[in-house]
């Protein structure tokens, strides 16, 4: 048995090697010790004797002058040099980015999309009548904010793309943790144009029983996780839904959403550990749209966007072009199958603008130029683009679109109708679903409410049930 002691400098621990190795046959024959180790035997005593250097766990790999030994740390064996080399902040080009559609609507040279992922004409009209569905229902709930019928509205304008083709790429088994412009996921998951409103208008038939701000949608039946206003607390939880889909062997991952925005907060970072750590099935998605509400991405981080975040945790990563229909749906399509079947996360940074207000409560205008808006508006946009491709294909027309338009701006007013007349819920409803049964604090604090409402009925909104 071949015996490697540990360093002269730790006697006590070399001691103990001996003591072990003293239970060898050969212990004490000089073809067992010599010219192995930075010390001689005599008999019972070892006598030490300087050397260049400490060699425990050290081994000798090859004759590469600096890579000739490796210490098998924790966590792998990790080559040593005797040159001092500080890592760069960044590499010399940028991580490229997948593309699949030109802004012209036609396939990219060496593009292998039809070849790889042909989309069929059924999935691709669908896609369209989604996202043009998406930018209609926007357009016109943040005009009803506007015009004082809800209180606060968030579009997904200029990312209808990523919602859209990242929804059709999934499977309606995956588990969807949203941050707040995922709306479209929700759309083609099945999630009907009244059920919106009921949430926006805070209805009897809301889901969260009126409770939530508006846009804070979410469904149990569609597994879609409801959003929360923090930002990035959505990816630790990611992670501990991938981990129980994980346990239960379930043919489905999580995907959790996120801004550029979300990077500099601990839950980001902690989620990517997390996941990696754990080899979590789930997918993270990050809409880097280039504004964190005012603040750029060049005052966000330092770093080469998102994407080489992933290989800073250990996951795999992809920049994609988010306002490219078939690359997203491409993209996470092939991530959706890794990340099943290897049970490993995986990071996917998806490059869009934002081309709305962060939401109803910010003017874009004061920290960003009109022209840059209408810039990508006009001519990167993703509807433009992918319809340009279907049209090319001749699975759409114009008389087509007309008719689209008309018929979701019809069903969108109808919906708005409907909510607005709607019954509210019983104040009681802001008391139940956390207690089995309401202690005595809360039933005071009911009384009390009721109270006031009778009191003075002209601060409360009118139609509440009491």
């Amino acid at each position: 048995m071949a015996v490697r002691p540990p360093s002269p400098r730790n006697l006590v621990h070399f001691l103990k090697i001996m003591k072990r190795a003293t239970a060898n046959p050969l212990y004490g024959h000089p073809s067992l010790w010599s010219g192995r180790f930075p010390f001689t035997i005599n008999g019972s005593l070892a006598v030490f004797r300087r050397f260049q250097s400490a060699r425990v766990g050290v081994q000798e790999v090859g004759d590469d002058a600096e890579s000739h030994r490796v210490v098998d740390f924790p966590g792998g064996k990790i080559a040593f040099t005797p040159r001092m080399n500080f890592l760069s902040e960044s590499p010399e080009k940028r991580v490229p980015c997948y593309r699949v559609l030109d802004d012209h609507g036609y396939l990219m040279e060496g593009a292998s999309f039809e070849k790889d992922f042909q989309m069929e004409k059924d999935t691709a009209v669908k896609i369209y009548e989604s996202m043009v569905t998406l930018q209609i229902m926007d357009t016109i709930f943040y005009e009803a904010q506007r015009q004082g019928r809800i209180s606060f509205y968030l579009t997904s304008m200029g990312e209808e793309a990523i919602n859209i083709a990242t929804a059709a790429a999934l499977s309606p088994n995956d588990v969807v943790l949203p941050q707040y412009r995922e709306q479209g996921i929700l759309l083609w998951r099945g999630f009907t144009l009244e059920e919106f409103a009921n949430q926006l208008f805070g209805t009897k038939e809301d889901y969260g029983k009126g409770r939530q701000m508006p846009i804070h949608y979410g469904s149990n039946k569609l597994n879609f996780l409801t959003v929360s206003s923090p930002i990035a607390t959505q990816l630790p939880q990611a992670v501990g839904v991938a981990y129980s889909l994980k346990m239960d062997n379930k043919d489905a991952c999580a995907v959790a959403f996120s801004g550029d925005g979300a990077t500099s907060e601990g839950d980001f970072h902690a989620g990517m550990n997390f996941a990696a750590v754990m080899e979590a099935p789930v997918m993270f998605i990050c809409r880097n749209n280039g504004w964190a509400i005012s603040t750029p991405v060049t005052q966000q981080f330092r770093s080469d966007g998102v994407v080489v975040k992933g290989q800073a945790y250990g996951m795999r990563s992809i920049r994609v072009d988010g306002n490219d229909v078939l690359a997203v749906y491409n993209a996470v399509r092939v991530a959706r199958e890794i990340v099943i079947k290897e049970q490993k996360p995986i990071l996917l940074e998806a490059l869009t603008y934002r081309v709305g207000h962060h939401s109803t409560s910010d003017d874009s205008t004061k920290y960003r130029s009109i022209n840059e808006i209408k810039h990508w508006e006009n001519t990167r946009s993703p509807l433009s683009r992918f319809r340009k491709w279907i049209q090319n294909n001749g699975w759409w027309t114009d008389t087509a679109e007309t008719e689209l338009q008309g018929s979701v701006r019809k069903q969108v007013l109808k919906a708005i109708q409907g909510a607005e007349k709607a019954e509210k819920p019983d104040v009681r409803e802001l008391f139940t679903d956390v207690y089995d049964e309401v202690p005595l604090n809360l039933q005071q604090q009911e009384k009390s409410l009721r109270e006031s409402i009778n009191k003075y009925p002209q601060d409360f909104p009118s139609g509440i049930p009491r």
